[in-house]
């Protein structure tokens, strides 16, 4: 690794009065019966500029849109985070205390609802700090910078890479491996207004389950990588059926199962709890008339008392881009 006034991308003084903008996808995660390392990169996204200021160190940060006054200003901010954490791989020491940022962000990714908020700030930052840095940082060496951040890899390993992504944290290393989604196959989404906290739906769930349901799960999850991977899409609708961490998180989060049956029966390919929730995500096959589904998830929350919005959205075959600056 070079040192700071003249390695990879030009050191720390470099990134000083150089700014760009960064597009990064939402997510979601488990897919159904695949908790914990199934996910799928969505055309939902947020856009962030950076530019690099000498000074003191201190962070000036401008949200718009999702998060808007909520969004702290400081390093424990996971666009930060990635941003710094990047930047240090590539230049091969730490950052300067003169060294902060200027960043201004428009989100459109909410909050706490199972998007894949946290892990998109992550790899955002990544993604821009590989960029200030000169671009040398190889996939393998951002997805696992990602996982430290975030903890896990599956939404974050879809937001880097884009498509449906299979992924695992297996001893030191992370693995994934991405397939690309089929054209025309959307997502409806059901965004209540209630956020449901990762942690709080992660506690819900029992230390143990019964065999027949982990047999159940692992055999959903292996024949819906093989249909992803072989263009059987339609195995999607068997994927998306869960007995190891839906039947639980309902006790916290009643209306789900309402509005998963209520997608399947007007003719979703699929329909689940992305990631903790509390977003519903129903899958609309390629062809297929996608709002009927949006009505009935409408009407089912409707029906028991949920307010919140329907968005229909395409799965995003790459992950996030430089729009300006480099």
């Amino acid at each position: 690794m070079a040192d700071a006034g003249g390695g990879a991308g030009g050191g720390w003084s470099s990134v000083v009065g150089r700014r760009l903008v960064v597009d990064v996808p939402a997510s979601t995660a488990n897919l159904g019966a695949g908790y914990d390392c199934l996910g799928l990169a969505l055309e939902l996204l947020n856009r962030v500029a950076v530019e690099g200021v000498e000074g003191d160190g201190s962070i000036e940060l401008t949200t718009t849109g999702e998060g808007e006054g909520e969004l702290g200003a400081d390093r424990s901010n996971r666009f930060v985070a990635g941003l710094e954490m990047a930047l240090e791989a590539a230049f091969g020491e730490p950052r300067p205390a003169s060294i902060g940022w200027r960043i201004s962000a428009h989100n459109r990714i909410p909050l706490s609802r199972g998007l894949g908020s946290s892990s998109a700030a992550a790899v955002g930052g990544l993604a821009a700090g590989n960029a200030l840095g000169g671009g040398g940082l190889p996939m393998d060496a951002l997805l696992r910078m990602a996982t430290a951040i975030e903890g896990h890899p599956d939404n974050a390993a879809a937001v880097l890479l884009g498509g449906f992504v299979v992924s695992a944290h297996l001893g030191e290393r992370v693995e994934a491996v991405r397939f690309d989604a089929p054209d025309g196959l959307r997502a409806v989404l059901f965004i209540p207004e209630r956020r449901l906290s990762t942690a709080d739906m992660r506690r819900v769930l029992p230390a143990e389950v019964p065999l027949r349901d982990a047999v159940s799960n692992l055999s959903r999850v292996a024949i819906g990588v093989a249909g992803i991977a072989s263009g059987r899409f339609d195995l999607l609708a068997d994927l998306t059926v869960d007995r190891i961490h839906e039947p639980y998180r309902s006790v916290a989060y009643p209306q789900l199962p309402r509005l998963t049956g209520a997608a399947r029966a007007a003719g979703a390919l699929g329909a689940f709890l992305s990631g903790a929730g509390s977003t519903v995500l129903a899958f609309v096959a390629p062809g297929a008339d996608a709002a009927p589904v949006e009505a009935a998830l409408r009407e089912a929350a409707a029906a028991v008392g949920l307010d919140g919005l329907t968005r229909i959205v395409a799965p995003r075959n790459r992950g996030p881009e430089i729009v300006e600056g480099a």
